[in-house]
């Protein structure tokens, strides 16, 4: 050790320890940053893991098939493309930063369900009509999977990249 210590850390001119710092936590979830990788990472494992869980739990082949394909990917690609729109054009969007946290959040969930139930209705319903995808059980679950993994995913990443974009 040089003898050389850290400087303090000073707010409204008192020092800020361990012991009288009123929020530990904060300081820690300030200095991570939005970081899209991570973002897309969690997006897949925390649904895939859930679903599958509850699949094997339940005896349901299908939902724990579904747990890493259409549940977790969908929300894996959701995440990617919110998280990096707002990363690229959200702090030149004025809604997004100058609405409420939870306005934004619930704006890009919508958005984000609705264009998934379309590609979901689309996939179930013309898919089996105009190609040779024969009309399986997995198809007809996408109407469910697809437009609600995209809300839980567009929530999560556009309520973290807004709590680092005030």
């Amino acid at each position: 050790m040089s003898g050389h210590t850290p400087p303090i850390r000073r707010e409204n001119k008192r020092e800020i320890t361990d012991s009288n710092r009123l929020d530990p936590v904060a300081d820690r979830r300030a200095a991570r940053s939005f970081t899209l990788w991570r973002e897309v990472l969690v997006a897949y494992l925390a649904p895939a893991l859930m679903a599958g869980a509850g699949g094997v739990a339940s005896g349901q082949s299908g939902l724990t098939m579904a747990a890493f394909t259409s549940i977790a990917g969908t929300s894996a690609v959701v995440a990617l493309l919110i998280g990096s729109w707002l990363q690229r054009r959200g702090r030149s969007r004025p809604w997004t930063t100058a609405l409420p946290r939870v306005m934004v959040t619930a704006i890009l969930a919508v958005g984000a369900a609705a264009i998934a139930g379309l590609v979901g209705w689309f996939a179930s319903r013309w898919l089996p009509a105009h190609t040779s995808v024969v009309d399986t059980a997995w198809l007809a679950r996408l109407q469910l999977d697809l437009p609600i993994s995209a809300a839980v995913a567009a929530v999560i990443v556009s309520w973290r990249w807004r709590r680092q974009n005030p």
